[in-house]
């Protein structure tokens, strides 16, 4: 197979971070893969002899407008042609709604676009803001989907994608993100400086809306032991006001982005996901798999799927301050709740297997 990987850069997320892992899995399968950036922004890790393409100028951010959005597709359809002279992509897969809309544009053969966010949440949350901007949304949504194959990252987002949002795609499929299981424990092992002496909690994710990192701060206000809760969040100064707003500047440590963040989750006591809405929350798996208990709001979408089987009682509701303590409280005393839950299904094999599926479909 022949593929390629486009996104719109490699800033620190978990859409960026997923498709590096899914390109990365096609070449050590034996398959060509290359991923091609839109910017050239790099965060994350690359791993070694992974082919890498970029547009743009190295640091530099591109215009995203109407005009913006067709000179980058001309771009691509030429690269694309090019890279495609001796032998043509059989899979092209894309992520995030910026990428996807670029790859449309283009007209890319055998392209999939790959869907990691429960999307009528977003619009749901917008609305309350501005219900303007969130019609607009939900028409771009519909718009650009709509008679498209699509790949879901969980079930809730296939769901979410043909029922709230009534979309109707040309072809739909669900295909987890891929983990290697067997190396998280071992990278978790790794060296890094900085890690606390004392017990923490740990919380892994951007300053977004949808994170919650109010209702997490609100929380850990409640919790009495252990004190220290580390968020691997990037220093901003409305995280930093949220943190002294709350008199918790002594008991929350800002460590920023990290490119190895196992040993971070490994040496916690516990995980925590407080999110309104998500796809397929891989932090959850990759505590999991490091042995690190979770506690995760029922959020849409993900960890339901992930939890609900083996380890209910991680799950508390959304936006409930209350509720979140308690579930914090109550897996700070489960150190080996981790192990409960199969992550079998998360394995690369299975994810290599679905991808390999889509060739032709």
């Amino acid at each position: 197979m022949k593929a390629a990987l486009i996104v719109t850069n490699l800033r620190g997320g978990g859409a960026e971070k997923a498709l590096i892992q899914t390109a990365d899995l096609l070449r050590r399968a034996g398959h060509e893969a290359i991923l091609i950036l839109l910017e050239d922004i790099r965060q994350h890790t690359l791993p070694e002899g992974l082919p890498v393409i970029a547009l743009g100028a190295p640091g530099k951010s591109l215009s995203k407008g109407w005009l913006g959005r067709r000179w980058l597709a001309w771009r691509l359809k030429r690269r694309m042609t090019v890279l495609a002279r001796e032998r043509p992509f059989d899979l092209i897969l894309s992520t995030l709604p910026f990428a996807d809309e670029v790859c449309r544009l283009a007209r890319l053969p055998n392209h999939w676009m790959r869907v990691a966010n429960t999307l009528s949440r977003e619009i749901a949350a917008l609305e309350q803001s501005n219900p303007a901007k969130a019609e607009r949304r939900l028409n771009r949504y519909r718009t650009l989907y709509a008679g498209q194959r699509l790949i879901a990252v969980s079930s809730g987002v296939a769901d979410d994608l043909t029922g709230t949002l009534a979309i109707r795609p040309r072809a739909l499929r669900v295909v987890r993100n891929p983990f290697d299981l067997s190396a998280i424990p071992t990278w978790a092992r790794g060296s890094v400086a900085g890690l606390p002496t004392e017990p923490y909690a740990i919380h892994v994710g951007r300053l977004a809306t949808q994170k919650r990192h109010d209702l997490l701060l609100d929380a850990w206000s409640r919790i009495r032991e252990p004190r220290l809760l580390v968020l691997l969040t990037d220093q901003d100064p409305r995280l930093q006001r949220m943190i002294a707003e709350r008199l918790l500047t002594d008991r929350v440590w800002i460590v920023g982005f990290q490119t190895n963040p196992y040993p971070w989750i490994a040496g916690a006591r516990l995980l925590i996901l407080c999110s309104d809405h998500e796809g397929m929350p891989n932090v959850l798996i990759e505590a999991l798999a490091c042995g690190t208990p979770v506690v995760s709001t029922d959020c849409p979408s993900g960890p339901r799927e992930l939890l609900m089987a083996d380890l209910p009682e991680a799950l508390v509701p959304m936006g409930d301050v209350v509720a979140l303590t308690a579930g914090i409280e109550r897996m700070l005393t489960r150190p080996d709740a981790a192990q409960r839950v199969d992550l079998s299904g998360y394995a690369p094999e299975v994810t290599l297997k679905a991808l390999e599926g889509l060739v032709g479909g």
